[in-house]
């Protein structure tokens, strides 16, 4: 039986336990050659967890809800997972987080079944794939301080556009101006995120974005978003392993801001002079990032007029640091690529380090060439996590459908024209006194670099006014830094740390 999400949150008031009993229709397909799926469809679960040694049940919402246009006609079903901590006093104070992962173009399985929810993927202690696939408890998850809703954007996971009245799907153009795009993007999901907060009565709660990668460009423009076209106001956004968020870095400033990633990457490979090694990486980092602002950034902006002997010397510095030859920076005229860091820095060794994460390893056909074959890390991680979230969706939140799981889903070409998110971000702040802004960036992260997400902080705010409301946390992680079991347990404490410390209190007044 189809039971409407609005008659599934009373009947949720029931003592019945869901915990194999589907309460609302689950997903179907269509008995035509096409595979469709519902534009509006829940399915309710029960379940129990336990968090830093604290036992709570927990309802799972899993299902689909629609974008409107302004014809009041659904244009795509928007697929989400919302988990509700149970028994909880007093509703209206309790914390929701809003998720999103990047891409564009990626589902939010990374953050749902690896970071913040109650599920985290089955692998090693740093991170690496594990037989048999799935998921397990997560012991860190901030569901006990926070309900959570993962949201997948069109064409991710199971979200997918809609056919018209006319029965007629939109022409690919259509398809773009409606989802596909910086503005485009931000501009349906602040709708979907309204009508999601109305649905499940979560208008007097605290509210926080969260969004990993260019998902950090969403919930930046989001912010803002939310705030002058649904007068909905939040009390934190986290960036996790930021994009620029539409704050330029480029010429010199996009080069000087690898060394310090560089360096943390040749230091855990243990690359470097024993001058080096033999400090610990936090303590060798803030060197790296001295020179980089003080001395090699200047050089480069010099280009042609920096003196032979000058810039022979910044060369010997960049290679210390680097763990690349001397030569070599020279020859890169003291520019190196990433996709060249990547490859020659354990050349001689006969393997390449990872993009997204450069702990991992990766072997190329060639020792030669210029950048690797392959991104080692991505394939570890679709190794682990395509398995776990089919079968987790399907198995023990009920949720059933033919239709595919995009991992990755088809939207581009990607309208990245008028990307204004940062100053849109600044600009929330600056409107709304109770927001705050937290990065977390890992140190080995080679395509959201952690200095270039400080950069990112630093540039927000140049007035300085509001810095006291933006923080950065590194870990000695890569991109998805939680997939290391020490940084699953820091990432998800200082975000627990971030949202208790930016609750309202009863006698703090919205202004300056």
């Amino acid at each position: 039986m189809k039971i409407s999400p609005l008659l599934v949150l009373g009947l949720c008031l029931s003592t019945i336990s869901l915990s194999s009993v589907v309460l609302a229709g689950e997903a179907k397909t269509a008995k035509n050659a096409s595979i469709q799926i519902d534009a509006d469809s829940v399915v309710v679960t029960d379940h129990k967890t336990t968090v830093l040694d604290q036992s709570f049940n927990y309802k799972a919402y899993t299902g689909t809800q629609p974008v409107w246009n302004e014809q009041g006609e659904p244009t795509a079903a928007i697929f989400y997972t919302y988990y509700e901590r149970q028994n909880v006093k007093d509703r209206k104070s309790r914390p929701l987080l809003i998720s999103f992962n990047g891409g564009p173009g990626s589902a939010s399985v990374w953050m749902q079944i690896a970071y913040s929810g109650p599920k985290a993927l089955n692998v090693d202690s740093e991170g690496y794939p594990l037989q048999p696939y799935g998921v397990k408890q997560n012991p860190y998850s901030v569901l006990d301080t926070a309900d959570i809703v993962f949201v997948n954007p069109v064409n991710t996971a199971y979200s997918r556009v809609l056919p018209g009245k006319d029965g007629k799907m939109p022409g690919r153009d259509e398809q773009q101006k409606m989802f596909f795009g910086v503005n485009a993007d931000i501009k349906y999901l602040a709708e979907w995120v309204n009508t999601f907060v109305s649905r499940y009565n979560r208008w007097e709660s605290p509210k926080y974005l969260i969004g990993e990668s260019y998902g950090t460009t969403r919930v930046s423009g989001l912010a803002l978003a939310l705030q002058n076209q649904q007068w909905m106001y939040l009390n934190g956004v986290v960036l996790v392993s930021p994009t620029d968020i539409g704050i330029k870095r480029e010429g010199p400033v996009d080069v000087a801001n690898r060394l310090p990633y560089f360096a943390a990457t040749a230091w855990y490979h243990k690359a470097l002079s024993s001058e080096f090694q033999q400090k610990d990486l936090l303590d060798f980092l803030p060197e790296v990032e001295a020179f980089t602002l003080d001395t090699y950034l200047p050089a480069l902006a010099k280009g042609n007029s920096l003196p032979e002997a000058e810039k022979q010397k910044v060369a010997e510095q960049v290679a210390k640091y680097s763990g690349l030859s001397v030569k070599t920076v020279l020859q890169n005229n003291l520019d190196i690529d990433n996709n060249f860091f990547w490859k020659e820095l354990l050349r001689e060794r006969g393997q390449t380090v990872g993009r997204l994460d450069s702990r991992y390893l990766g072997i190329d056909k060639k020792e030669a060439g210029s950048a690797p074959d392959y991104n080692a890390e991505l394939t570890s991680w679709l190794h682990s996590f395509t398995p776990a979230i089919n079968h987790y969706l399907k198995n023990e939140l009920k949720y059933k459908t033919d239709i595919k799981y995009n991992m990755f889903g088809n939207v581009h070409p990607w309208d990245r024209s008028d990307d204004n998110t940062g100053e849109n971000l600044r600009q929330a702040m600056a409107q709304n006194p109770y927001l705050h802004v937290m990065t977390q960036s890992g140190y080995y992260d080679g395509a959201t670099n952690y200095f270039d997400a400080k950069y990112n902080m630093w540039q927000l705010d140049p007035s300085g006014k509001m810095k006291d409301r933006l923080s950065f946390k590194g870990y000695r992680s890569g991109h998805m830094m939680y997939l290391r079991y020490d940084d699953l347990r820091q990432s998800n404490q200082d975000l627990r740390d971030f949202i208790k410390a930016t609750l309202p209190k009863p006698d703090q007044a919205a202004k300056y």
